[in-house]
């Protein structure tokens, strides 16, 4: 999130506090400040897991799914996808010890 994202929803969540503006309009601010979920390429998928110089093995422990799937995402076989493909952009944005 960038800087002035988090500084909106910093001040639109002050005026939730203080009664300005209602839940439904904090629910769109809370929205948008979510990750926004993309594509990861193949090569994206190796080159975070040999960033933090772990096996393939290891990197599917932190994702919490199965070797073989990081293999094809790597070989380009298989996309990431839903909760995986998530924690992916946020361990690339902010580092694997914040999925850990």
């Amino acid at each position: 999130m960038s800087n002035i994202l988090k500084s909106v929803h910093n001040t639109a969540k002050g005026l939730r506090k203080s009664g300005v503006i209602d839940k439904t309009t904090m629910r769109k601010f809370d929205a948008m400040c979510l990750t926004s979920v993309h594509e990861f390429s193949p090569e994206r998928v190796r080159n975070l897991r040999l960033k933090y110089n772990l096996s393939q093995p290891v990197f599917a422990q932190y994702l919490n799914v199965s070797d073989k799937l990081v293999k094809k995402w790597e070989q380009g076989d298989s996309a990431p996808r839903g909760p995986a493909l998530k924690m992916l952009i946020i361990a690339e944005k902010k580092g694997l010890d914040v999925i850990a």
